[in-house]
């Protein structure tokens, strides 16, 4: 498919997250970037896989089907899933959409934007699992699966750090011996960056001003969460470092942690270093401090007098105000605070308690507003302060698809 084809049709753009043991995609009709379809493949190499695929019928309306198969591995998902769409929209080996889109986690300091996919790109990739071994493989394997089953779409890998590769050294280096960093690459990459890129351009159409003058806080708020600091359009600081560990309190993962805890622990527990990493990833965070990582159930457990549940609320709340602050700080001021992700856009409760305080820096709610039900975006900050409060729905999909077809045809 050459550029040329690419801009006088309106394109096609499949999406592609290929996780260990899933595959999330979503088909786009770009211009203004429609989603036509989207699907999860789940429990690939497991005995029998599920497969759930939405697409709109006849009436516009999006229906769901749920079908159990048998996907040994991430080539025979992919067949399934290349199956399915020309069935439905008559993709094959040489009729497949007009691009692929690549969610990737890892770029390191090797990639600062999304790039088209060669060999080169492949390899660069493969080179940088070690710094993220248990995703860069799987989005490897779903780059080459796609390309051995649509050979002529050119497809393109979106970097989750390409978007914090802006910040200055002082913000990214740790001060760690220059041989670390040199050497190994440690130092801070930052995660969420479709996210935050996403939500900070919606926040910019929404106030009808240009991104470039905009001082943004952005809160990617889930079961992983991190904060951004945008100025003009550029990251300039993110809570999560070298891995998505670090920042803020998550759902299971710790967020900041003094550095010797794990070599303390390694000594009067005995654990290895794997089985420490375990723990403060998948036990920590709302889970380690009251036992859950629903905070829907950790709301609920407040309000039934669970001390533990009403510790962790306040935690995860005043990690979050921290960075507010310390952000306001590095950008000197701020135009809006953004709030997006699962937690973000539906726990009201939540956004009310983290802008708690915080009205000396301009930031209030506007409790009734804060209480509606999220559409796309919304303002919920209280009228007459100085720094807009936002609430806005985020979409990594569509900007991977965006970026997408922006390198394809620039």
């Amino acid at each position: 498919m050459s550029r040329v084809e690419i801009l006088c049709d309106t394109p096609k753009v499949l999406v592609i997250n290929s996780g260990s043991s899933s595959i999330k995609y979503g088909l786009f009709a770009m211009k203004p970037g429609h989603l036509l379809a989207s699907g999860l493949l789940e429990r690939i190499g497991e005995g029998v896989s599920l497969i759930r695929h939405r697409e709109e019928n006849a009436q516009g309306e999006r229906v769901e089907t749920r079908q159990e198969i048998e996907a040994p591995d991430h080539r025979a998902a992919f067949n399934v899933i290349a199956a399915i769409l020309h069935r439905t929209f008559g993709f094959d080996a040489g009729d497949g959409p007009d691009a692929i889109g690549h969610r990737v986690v890892h770029g390191g300091e090797a990639f600062s934007a999304s790039v088209a996919i060669d060999q080169t790109v492949i390899d660069t990739i493969r080179k940088l699992i070690p710094l993220a071994p248990l995703h860069n493989p799987a989005n490897l394997t779903g780059i080459e699966a796609c390309r051995d089953i649509f050979p002529a779409v050119p497809q393109v890998a979106v970097f989750d750090t390409a978007f914090h590769q802006t910040m200055p050294p002082h913000a990214f280096r740790y001060a760690i011996p220059e041989a670390w960093y040199s050497g190994h690459g440690i130092r801070r990459y930052g995660f969420h960056g479709s996210s935050h890129r996403y939500v900070a351009s919606r926040a910019a159409d929404y106030l009808r001003r240009p991104l470039e003058d905009l001082k943004l806080i952005t809160l990617h708020l889930g079961n992983g969460a991190s904060a951004a600091a945008i100025k003009h359009g550029c990251c300039i600081d993110t809570s999560m470092g070298f891995t998505p560990l670090e920042g803020l309190v998550m759902g299971t993962r710790c967020g900041d942690l003094d550095a010797a805890i794990p070599l303390y622990l390694e000594d009067v527990l005995g654990q290895s270093a794997g089985e420490l990493q375990e723990v403060l990833n998948r036990d920590s965070g709302l889970k380690g401090l009251c036992g859950s990582n629903d905070l829907r159930e950790v709301l609920a457990g407040e309000q039934g007098g669970d001390e533990r549940a009403k510790l962790a609320l306040e935690v995860y709340c005043y990690r979050i105000r921290k960075y507010i602050g310390a952000y306001f700080v590095a950008l000197d001021g701020l135009d809006a605070l953004i709030f997006t992700g699962g937690v973000g856009e539906n726990a009201a409760l939540i956004r009310s308690r983290v802008c708690q305080g915080l009205e000396k820096l301009g930031i209030a709610i506007d409790q009734e507003a804060n209480d509606r039900a999220l559409e796309e975006i919304g303002e919920i900050g209280r009228s007459g302060h100085p720094v807009h409060v936002l609430a806005v729905r985020t979409n990594e999909e569509l900007q991977i698809a965006r970026e997408t077809l922006a390198v394809l045809t620039d």
